[in-house]
């Protein structure tokens, strides 16, 4: 993040002295016209790059984090599964059956 904000005010900084240098020196009024094109199309140029640049890390970084997820989704179903196997060997174990209390059961209390 913070290059991605360097490299903006840089681009600003570089913009703001072009524009300043070209409209305080002294030439005509077609020429500083024209450098001032030529300076935009020029800075034009070196961000779309450095966008270029920046969304291919993105999509980079996507990818590894999408592949990672994957991963971890793979471990967990694989796991689940295991479990589930775990699971379906085991016997249960029956409990006694619970005897309900009858009056004299209830008359020795």
């Amino acid at each position: 993040m913070a290059k991605g904000k360097l490299a903006l005010g840089t681009l600003i900084g570089v913009a703001a002295g072009v524009v300043s240098g070209v409209l305080l020196a002294p030439k005509g009024g077609k020429t500083t016209r024209a450098e001032i094109k030529a300076d935009a199309l020029k800075l034009k140029k070196n961000a779309t790059k450095l966008a270029d640049k920046e969304v291919a890390k993105v999509k980079t970084k996507s990818k590894e984090v999408v592949s990672k997820a994957e991963a971890v989704v793979d471990n967990f179903a694989a796991a689940v599964e295991a479990s589930k196997k775990t699971i379906a060997k085991k016997p249960v174990a029956k409990k006694a059956p619970v005897k309900k209390p009858t009056a004299k059961t209830m008359a020795k209390k």
